[in-house]
């Protein structure tokens, strides 16, 4: 019996991607991976008072969809990712166990505008891309026209 791990989270760029060699690469058989920092906030009630919280959360984007997005995934952009949590493990050096939590994406969508008011307008709020499609948009294929977009 499988279990459910999905996830959708919804928040802005901590930096460029492309910003340094680990944030995106080509990996294996010349597949890109987009490394990505989200800040994630949420308001909580502390000694009466509403304050922000933030939570930093990793994300993996593989294949067309990192590549296409490369572009777009600037500081301070709103994104949502939908996709799956992932822990890996591993034992260092020294002999200790290791763990770490991080967000692979199944799709992401761009939502708005960056916070700074650079020039990117880009904006793509009725459907993102989804990386278990598999689009040749450098043949001039783009989207099929069967993408259901909201209304």
């Amino acid at each position: 019996m499988t279990d459910l791990n999905e996830l959708i989270l919804i928040g802005r760029l901590t930096q460029d991607c492309g910003a340094d060699e680990r944030s995106f690469q080509y990996v294996g058989n010349g597949i890109a991976k987009a490394t990505v920092s989200l800040a994630v906030n949420r308001s909580i009630k502390k000694n009466g008072n509403w304050v922000e919280d933030t939570s930093f959360f990793n994300v993996t984007i593989w294949g067309k969809t990192a590549e296409n997005l490369k572009p777009y995934l600037t500081k301070g952009k709103q994104i949502c990712v939908r996709g799956y949590v992932q822990q890996d493990r591993w034992v260092d050096d020294n002999g200790n166990k290791k763990s770490r939590i991080s967000i692979v994406a199944d799709s992401v969508q761009l939502l708005g505008n960056n916070n700074q008011n650079n020039g990117n307008n880009f904006q793509n709020n009725n459907g993102g891309y989804n990386q278990n499609e598999n689009y040749d948009y450098n043949n001039g294929d783009g989207f099929p026209e069967d993408i259901p977009f909201g209304n």
